[in-house]
């Protein structure tokens, strides 16, 4: 692991400290070179309230949450052909997946992960991403030692 990867991936964990989910908390930082373009963490649109039923009525939460991935490029302020995303604590599910192709990020880091409940969306991710020429570079996740 290249020693920037280590240093953006602890940056992306330390995102996803900001998240209100009480579930899962996400974080996400994009990269050009050693630059950081942007960063996402998964949460609700600006000026919508993170209130109870919002955030641990999982139904609810479906329907307004924007995941980091996503956060990260909606909120960039350049051309993000070329990037490196990287993801805490797995990768990106397929939607984010899709998106992260759509925006020209070449590069994605995160960790392997055995979370059944995105095992089926983490295999179309990889699809996709090989599919469409994106490298996914997945780490051992330090916390399954």
């Amino acid at each position: 692991m290249a020693d920037w990867d280590s240093r953006f991936l602890e940056m992306a964990r330390l995102v996803s400290t900001w998240s209100k989910d009480p579930s899962t908390q996400v974080g996400a930082v994009i990269t050009r070179g050693k630059f950081v373009v942007s960063l996402g963490f998964n949460g609700h649109p600006k000026g919508v309230a993170d209130t109870p039923e919002r955030l641990e009525i999982r139904e609810n939460k479906y329907r307004t949450i924007i995941h980091a991935e996503m956060n990260a490029i909606l909120t960039s302020k350049q051309d993000l052909d070329g990037c490196t995303v990287y993801v805490w604590p797995f990768m990106p599910c397929s939607q984010c997946g899709s998106a992260i192709v759509q925006a020209g990020i070449k590069r994605v880091v995160s960790l392997k992960s055995n979370n059944e409940r995105w095992t089926e969306s983490f295999a179309f991710t990889s699809d996709i991403f090989t599919e469409a020429g994106v490298e996914l570079v997945l780490l051992p996740d330090p916390s399954q030692k």
